[in-house]
């Protein structure tokens, strides 16, 4: 029985999402409108029958001055990867988007591949012997995931390798840390938090550092934040209007997708964070603080009420999204390693982002300018 992908409404995509018990933010329709550099389409895999059998968004990047494209579906498409003829889903999608121009296709199959509970990456960061977190044996396997990938190598598919600064991809992050919450109690996650975590709380309390949520008017003290912390940690900032279109786009989806929190003491803002939220999937997205007053822990507090509300709202995950794969003392994201693990968070490997090429020499092209880059 063949398999259809066409072009769905926004409408016909987010009920099928709705019906998921998780699905990324990164493949709702919104986000298509929170790229703007990008065409946005939202796809369908229909069955013989008409029944919708997945959904997609996928994102396309114009060559200058040429019409073809770059098509990425990141962390989807939105389908069911356990298939045993996943040929029929995937045959359709390329075809699809090579009569709509693209050149290459890629995706990042949302499949986790590995894990590594709290305690192992604890040890594995304390053990002098242990580099990357990929060296470590896990504390979990998933067959099918390791037999996912075998499958997509043998249908062309190239796994594009971890770029970018230990393990931070150049497009999503391959390695994760999750806070599991499915069938735990708030006292259990609690309990989860280090004894530097539970102790940080309790001194922000004390010291009279108040929690609130903000709204759109409020990005802009975040972003005073953001850019202190850009600076302070490395990396390149996105502009204001980035953050303001996110919102815009995210909240008119949803008016709770979005959620912007922030940590006051003594009438000054220290630190900010954003969440996100899809079913039963919750995601610290980004983080800002400044250097100043940090002995009375806002980030700790922030983080906590985030945690609370997450799990308030029935969350199965709280999603700290990405961590470097990098346990050398001498790397500056080991700390932030260590705050997300602190909080009771356990490791995830993806089975990472994955190309496949429909015209082999712009996709040269391609790969010879991001190299450059």
């Amino acid at each position: 029985m063949s398999v259809t992908v066409r072009p769905v409404t926004r409408a016909e995509h987010l009920a099928f999402v709705a019906a998921r018990p998780s699905v990324s933010h990164l493949q709702l329709p919104s986000w298509g409108d929170v790229k703007p550099d990008w065409q946005a389409e939202s796809l369908g895999w229909f069955e013989a029958d008409g029944r919708l059998v997945g959904v997609g968004l996928v994102l396309l990047r114009p060559l200058p001055k040429m019409k073809r494209y770059l098509a990425y579906l990141p962390e989807g498409p939105v389908i069911d990867w356990d298939t045993p003829d996943l040929e029929r889903l995937l045959e359709p999608m390329l075809a699809h988007l090579k009569r709509r121009g693209a050149f290459t296709v890629k995706m990042g199959p949302p499949v986790v591949v590995r894990r590594w509970s709290p305690d192992a990456v604890k040890a594995a960061i304390a053990d002098p012997e242990a580099h990357r977190l990929r060296d470590v044996p896990p504390t979990s396997q998933e067959p099918a995931a390791l037999a996912l990938v075998d499958r997509l190598r043998r249908m062309g598919w190239r796994q594009t390798e971890p770029g970018g600064e230990d393990g931070f991809a150049a497009g999503q992050p391959r390695y994760v840390c999750q806070v599991p919450y499915a069938g735990r109690s708030l006292e259990d996650i609690h309990r989860g938090l280090n004894q530097q975590w539970r102790r940080n709380i309790k001194k922000a309390e004390k010291a009279g550092v108040k929690v609130v949520r903000g709204g759109y008017d409020d990005l802009p003290a975040f972003y005073g934040l953001y850019t202190e912390t850009a600076q302070r940690d490395r990396f390149i900032p996105r502009p204001l209007s980035y953050f303001q279109r996110m919102w815009t786009a995210l909240t008119a989806e949803d008016p709770d997708r979005m959620r912007l929190y922030l940590a006051h003491h003594d009438g000054e803002v220290l630190a900010a964070a954003t969440m996100l939220i899809v079913g039963g999937h919750v995601w610290y997205s980004y983080g800002a603080s400044t250097g100043r007053r940090r002995e009375v822990q806002p980030n700790n507090a922030m983080q906590w009420r985030m945690m609370c509300d997450a799990h308030e709202l029935g969350a199965h995950v709280y999603d700290f999204r990405g961590i470097t794969d990098t346990l050398e003392e001498s790397n500056h994201l080991l700390g932030l390693l260590r705050f997300k693990v602190g909080a009771g968070g356990g490791a995830a490997e993806y089975v990472g982002e994955w190309d496949f090429p429909l015209n082999r020499l712009l996709h040269k092209a391609l790969d010879l300018y991001m190299t450059r880059r």
